[in-house]
């Protein structure tokens, strides 16, 4: 067993600990006030490579292996979980799921444009009322022989608006339940293709989320991904790998909020000396730190298994389901070491504390996790 990272993984972590201090950092408190999409600083983080880590070189991306882009994740989302969530969304469901299933001509007109950053990508699974439940999908893709029609309505949306290539889950044959599901391509511009009102969310605010609507949209059949009915299997399999970086994020999150706590026990003083000198605070930071590490060790493992050629639907599963508790626990207890400072906007923690709820649901609610996992640890 070797816990060590390699040269290049190190320099890609640094790589993106800088990037998120000196890009995203400026400004991130004025974005999430004013619900700010991260335009600039995506843009920029798809000419470093961050948008396509793990896709084929050939069409651009980074042909990076799972931990390269864990660390990665960790990193942005230790300063900007908003910034982040755009990146876990465009390599882990989309980039990915089109470079491992999709055609060739997909992948040279989609997947190059997304690898860069030039075009940003979404994932459209949960509808009004099919969150976790995938298979009650209501959006329908009728087969008109050289096209489908499309209609339905997406919810929930990350990059709703500011994607321009979208991963859309429809039902194609309602009676053949998750058999006749299918998944498609589907660009903005297509006609009968509209993005509602942006949602007012509690965290990642800077993150643009929408409700989509499809009506009547004329999607090639050369858009389909996979053979007829690969649909819902494509989603989960995208999902599984999508989780991993949504543990990723969780981690990042809690790791940032316990070293701003950290950082603050050590200049702030209380009964004549810096507080980390106090038991109560002192415990609060051990406690954080090994919850953090613990699930570090837990997404890298995810991560390995991943990049292995592993089954990673379990550890992946646990990863996020542990990171997503820890990122929620260490958060509430960064602001209550920063004490009246932890609820003021530029101390940066309750943003953190807001952002990290959102980890215990997206890509597969925690208790959607207890299934994976409990289905798995009883399949023996």
């Amino acid at each position: 067993m070797d816990f060590k990272l390699t040269e290049e993984h190190e320099m890609i972590r640094q790589a993106a600990r800088d990037f998120a201090i000196n890009e995203l950092k400026p400004g991130v408190i004025e974005r999430d006030e004013k619900q700010e999409f991260p335009k600039e600083q995506v843009k920029k983080m798809g000419e470093l490579g961050f948008m396509g880590m793990m896709a084929s070189p050939e069409y651009g991306g980074g042909g990076m292996d799972t931990v390269s882009y864990v660390l990665a994740m960790e990193e942005l989302s230790k300063i900007d979980a908003s910034a982040s969530v755009v990146v876990s969304v465009n390599n882990s469901l989309v980039c990915w799921g089109l470079d491992t299933y999709g055609t060739e001509e997909q992948k040279k007109k989609y997947l190059s444009k997304l690898t860069t950053g030039e075009k940003i990508g979404a994932f459209c699974l949960s509808e009004p009322e099919a969150g976790s439940d995938a298979t009650s999908q209501k959006t329908t893709a009728i087969d008109k022989g050289d096209h489908y029609i499309l209609n339905g309505t997406k919810n929930w949306i990350t990059n709703g608006n500011s994607a321009e290539i979208y991963l859309v889950i429809a039902h194609t044959d309602k009676e053949k339940k998750h058999r006749g599901i299918n998944a498609f391509i589907v660009e903005k511009g297509m006609e009968g293709f509209e993005v509602g009102p942006k949602e007012q969310k509690m965290g990642i605010r800077g993150s643009d989320t929408h409700s989509l609507t499809f009506n009547d949209v004329k999607v090639p059949k050369e858009n389909r991904i996979g053979e007829d009915g690969f649909g819902f299997k494509f989603a989960m399999k995208t999902l599984a790998g999508g989780r991993i970086g949504i543990a990723a994020q969780a981690l990042g999150i809690a790791a940032g909020a316990y070293e701003m706590a950290k950082e603050y026990s050590k200049i702030r003083k209380a009964f004549g000396t810096e507080i980390k000198n106090h038991q109560a605070i002192a415990f609060k930071l051990a406690d954080m730190h090994t919850s953090i590490e613990a699930a570090r060790h837990m997404v890298m493992k995810a991560a390995w298994d991943k990049d292995n050629g592993h089954n990673y639907d379990l550890s992946g599963a646990m990863a996020k389901l542990y990171a997503s508790q820890v990122a929620m626990d260490v958060t509430v207890e960064a602001v209550q070491v920063h004490g009246g400072n932890g609820y003021v906007k530029e101390y940066h923690v309750e943003r953190m504390m807001r952002d990290a709820k959102i980890t215990q649901i997206y890509e597969g609610t925690s208790e959607i996790q207890k299934i994976v996992i409990s289905r798995s640890i009883l399949a023996d």
